[in-house]
């Protein structure tokens, strides 16, 4: 007799399988009918050729197709190093490569959030419905990859020795990552930050020594670059600092206000993640981290906030099917569709108007405060102190 966990992990992988063939027809359809597909997968491809031709990575990108805008390469120069494998492909194709990813990458990140819940069909594939996700796979970029890694290496290695080196690789490849090193140490696992740091530091070199030029333009220059400052305010940015660029006149008020809160939100959640590690607690104290770095980071577009997929997991398996219904629905894109956006409209918006068009923002601020007062008092997620401590 089979147990229940065989038939769920069997529909789990069945829609991985059918997730991907889908979206292999669409980049096979889209490719034979010449139709422009993947934003942010073809500045990574235009970037890999950057970098085959020997062009600076940091400027104007002449490979981008003709129906790209004109976005800039943001990332750090291993990155490009990596993204030289999508040149072997045309545009759609490469973002269909990148497709392909998104369920498998899915179904890494909700396993240990979401054991007890019946994941095949109401987490898997309801996540594509959620606009942090469909967003992401839109635009053909990495989130879901690198969300995944994090997970797989935070809490599906613990027993492994090389614990840390995949979130040092990932973070030579998008930055904010680095915050899960800060995590590890908080947590007491100093060799996995160690290892993680290393792991960071040699691709970097490794970057450096293939690519000099653009390395030392990237960290000198370019890592500071503020391209989208026009767009900070947009409402499509959740982070702190795009509310505070939607609601506070620009200088030094502005500026007093995303230093202190960034160092207010940085010691709460340290605080968070130690008190929760100490609690059995890990998943929940990893979604703390990711949630801080998503507030933090100058710019956290909504195909950023694919956090909210193991979340709703966690949630789901815990028990909070309304609750999570509730956060599923507002993580749907409506928000940002309903109200007033572009060319500075967002100083315009009324009280309804900035709660609906902050959701994500505010939605993260509620959960931090909940935790905050859960930890502070004798009851924590639900639970009397001392639970039975979590693998």
């Amino acid at each position: 007799m089979h147990s229940s966990k065989g038939p769920r992990a069997d529909l789990a992988l069945i829609v991985v399988g059918g997730s991907m063939a889908v979206f292999v027809v669409v980049a096979l359809v889209w490719w034979l009918s010449d139709m422009p597909l993947g934003v942010d997968s073809a500045v990574y491809r235009a970037g890999g050729f950057a970098v085959l031709h020997g062009e600076s990575l940091y400027s104007p990108l002449r490979a981008l197709p003709e129906w790209a805008p004109e976005l800039p390469f943001t990332y750090p120069p291993f990155a490009a190093l990596l993204f030289t494998s999508l040149t072997a492909l045309p545009a759609q194709l490469s973002w269909g490569l990148l497709a392909l990813a998104a369920a498998p990458s899915l179904y890494v990140a909700l396993r240990p959030f979401a054991q007890r819940a019946h994941l095949p069909l109401l987490l898997l594939l309801g996540a594509f419905a959620l606009q942090p996700v469909w967003q992401t796979v839109g635009l053909g970029q990495v989130n879901l990859v690198l969300m995944a890694v994090v997970v797989a290496d935070m809490l599906l290695l613990r027993d492994s020795r090389y614990r840390g080196i995949a979130i040092g690789l990932v973070a030579a490849v998008k930055l904010i990552p680095l915050i899960f090193l800060v995590h590890l140490l908080v947590v007491r696992r100093t060799a996995d930050a160690v290892r993680g740091l290393v792991a960071f530091l040699c691709a970097t070199t490794f970057a450096m020594v293939v690519l000099p030029a653009d390395s030392v333009r990237y960290w000198t220059s370019a890592i500071f670059s503020d391209h989208f400052a026009e767009m900070k305010g947009w409402v499509g940015n959740q982070s702190w600092q795009g509310f505070v660029a939607r609601t506070v006149p620009e200088g030094r008020t502005a500026t007093v206000v995303i230093v202190v809160f960034g160092a207010l939100c940085a010691a709460a959640a340290m605080w968070l993640v130690h008190r929760l590690h100490r609690k059995g607690d890990d998943r929940v104290a990893l979604l703390v981290t990711a949630g801080c770095s998503l507030l933090l980071s100058p710019i956290s577009w909504t195909h950023h906030w694919v956090w909210v997929v193991p979340a709703l997991g966690l949630l789901v398996a815990r028990g909070g099917h309304r609750t999570a219904l509730v956060v599923a629905v507002l993580f749907t894109g409506w928000t940002v569709a309903v109200v007033p956006n572009g060319r500075g409209a967002e100083r315009d918006w009324n009280v309804v108007e900035a709660v609906i068009g902050n959701a994500y923002l505010i939605a993260a601020l509620v959960v931090g405060l909940v935790l905050l007062s859960w930890c502070i008092t004798p009851y924590t997620i639900g639970r009397r102190k001392n639970p039975t401590r979590q693998a």
